[in-house]
């Protein structure tokens, strides 16, 4: 399938619904194109008349009646012309609104529903362009281009048959340029559409790496790596400046190069029209008539010709935004498994059997991995980095699928389980705690929405977290967002495990919930990770080995393998790995 034409399938999608809309636009359209082909017919007529009268002024009174009718008709056909136009307009540009809204919309469903290895795997920036960049170009051009394409194609076709109907010899001498502004038309597009292409490829890059290094302001600045970043930026914005250039500059030539060839047909059609004259196939007045007639008929042939270049690259980005937006919606979804085993709690516990996994074909990650988790009990994870730890907590919670073996909820397999229960039973707390905009209370029941304000209350003082709530100014009511936030690291820690235990999961996912804290902090938090672990089923990822001394067992890996198992005191009797990472470990604390 061609590109364009997945853009224009993707299109016909989201406009088929306004189909009404576009078939009053196509109507108002055909009135305000016969208006405008009909316009010169009455002022050739006029010309003629007003020819005639002044042939005859010796004769007696001057005529002018039949002048002046011609006159009004032309007046009213072009004022006629003009309503249907701008009724045409209002009409297109509300479902223009209408429908750019629904693409906005259904994009933003479709990633709540799409694979976390889409967004692994494509930086942050070049998603924002989709909403921005390609949206407001689908936008702009729907709203400008697509009236000029329906109104000018109704003119171009309307003004040939006119012209056909009023004098072919002329209609010939009119279109004599067509076939060379073709052949023209051909070379240019496919160049301008080439870099155009490039252009919206070119920003999107663009905006991952400004938004890369915005997220990475405060590293660029400590490592004093300012000029640095702006060198790579001059970079990509060259990127942009040489494929917009290009794009702008054969798009661009379309235009001025049929101004010229516009000029051309213009004496070729009054150069014709003085043939007919001199050679006696019409007479004088009628010559002059058609001559007028059709010198304003060259105008209106090569008006669509010229609209239609002139917007040439805006057609030509929003079919790239199209293509770019459909290639979105192809892609894969999470398996809701809608016909799945309902979970409703744990009654025997969570395995790894025989885990294989990649994330990239042919580097496999775990290698076979075999962890089981009683009810209740705690399992801690350890291992360098590189091991497969936070891999583990992706295949449990079904970010990601094994390649191998599987992962059974009370021996049941992950994948036979409904995705949405699934995640209603396993609650996870991030290394990288995220708040949301709105008040503190909104970030604590952000996963459970109608919670109580008590509960909240009684989540925070759960998760060490309240007395410093409390001595806020609006308390709870705090305005707070990931930009602007008045947490420090360890106090966002603290509210994404109160989130975690408002949820009252069944199954938690701890992942290196300490690692980026002082130790005061991880004090707290490890209180409060030790309140939510009680009695819950676990697997608490760590790197901070003194954070998991009390776990029920610990698993350690190493390049993807479970290398030991046991308890603390079990492992370090055993002076294996795991003794040699905890004796290392403690040298530095």
């Amino acid at each position: 399938m061609s590109e364009n034409k997945m853009a224009l399938q993707y299109f016909v999608k989201y406009f088929r619904k306004y189909w009404k809309g576009i078939l009053v636009v196509i109507f108002l359209s055909l009135i305000s194109t016969l208006s405008q082909v009909i316009g010169p017919l009455f002022l050739g007529n006029a010309v003629r008349d007003l020819t005639n009268a002044a042939t005859k002024i010796g004769q007696g009174k001057l005529d002018l009646n039949y002048f002046y009718s011609a006159l009004a008709y032309m007046a009213g056909s072009y004022a006629l012309g003009i309503i249907a136009m701008f009724i045409a307009w209002m009409v297109m540009s509300k479902f223009n609104a209408d429908a750019t809204n629904d693409m906005r919309e259904n994009l933003f469903s479709k990633f709540q529903r799409m694979l976390i290895r889409y967004f692994d795997t494509h930086q942050d920036g070049k998603l924002l362009s989709l909403f921005n960049s390609d949206l407001d170009n689908i936008f702009n051009a729907m709203n400008n281009a697509m009236f000029e394409v329906i109104s000018q194609s109704a003119l171009f076709i309307g003004s040939i048959i006119m012209m056909f109907m009023v004098n072919a010899k002329m209609a010939i001498f009119t279109v004599a340029t067509t076939p060379l502004i073709i052949v023209i038309s051909i070379i240019i597009m496919k160049k301008a559409r080439k870099y155009l292409d490039a252009q919206q490829d070119k920003i999107s890059d663009l905006n991952g790496y400004v938004n890369e290094q915005i997220n990475g302001q405060k590293v660029i600045i400590t490592n004093g790596l300012q000029k640095e970043s702006v060198q790579n930026f001059r970079h990509y914005n060259n990127d942009v400046r040489n494929a917009m250039f290009k794009g702008q500059f054969y798009s661009g030539m379309l235009f001025p190069l049929l101004q010229g060839l516009s000029l051309l047909n213009l004496a070729i059609v009054i150069g014709g029209g003085a043939w007919l004259i001199v050679t006696n196939q019409v007479s004088h007045a009628v010559g002059l008539g058609l001559i007028v007639a059709f010198v304003e008929y060259s105008q209106t042939y090569f008006q669509p010709l010229t609209q239609l270049t002139s917007i040439y690259s805006m057609i030509q980005l929003a079919l790239t935004g199209g293509r770019r937006l459909a290639n979105v919606e192809k892609q894969g979804e999470e398996d809701t498994v809608a016909n799945g085993k309902v979970l409703t709690g744990i009654k025997d516990g969570v395995k790894l059997e025989n885990v294989h996994f990649s994330y990239v074909p042919g580097k496999e990650i775990l290698h076979g991995v075999n962890i089981e988790v009683d009810k209740g009990k705690s399992v801690a994870v350890v291992g360098p980095t590189g091991s497969g730890k936070t891999t583990i907590m992706n295949l449990v919670n079904r970010f990601y699928d094994v390649n191998k073996g599987k992962v059974t909820f009370d021996g049941v397999d992950v994948r036979d389980i409904t995705l949405e229960s699934l995640r209603n039973n396993v609650g996870i707390v991030l290394q990288d705690s995220v708040l949301f905009t709105g008040t503190i209370e909104d970030n604590i029941k952000y996963g459970k929405p109608d919670a109580s304000h008590d509960q909240v209350i009684a989540a925070a003082k759960e998760a060490n977290i309240h007395d410093f709530i409390s001595s806020l100014p609006d308390g709870y009511n705090t305005q707070v967002s990931e930009e602007n936030s008045v947490f420090s690291t360890g106090q966002k820690q603290l509210i994404s495990i109160a989130r975690t235990i408002l949820t009252d999961p069944e199954f938690l996912i701890l992942d290196e919930a300490t690692s980026n804290v002082d130790t005061v902090t991880e004090a707290k938090i490890q209180k409060a990770m030790d309140a939510v672990i009680a009695g819950r089923t676990s697997f608490v990822i760590a790197h901070r080995l003194k954070t998991i001394l009390n776990s029920d067992k610990i698993v350690v890996l190493k390049d993807g393998n479970v290398i030991e198992q046991g308890n603390h005191d079990e492992l370090i009797k055993k002076r294996g790995f795991y003794y040699s990472l905890y004796t290392n470990q403690m040298a530095f604390e």
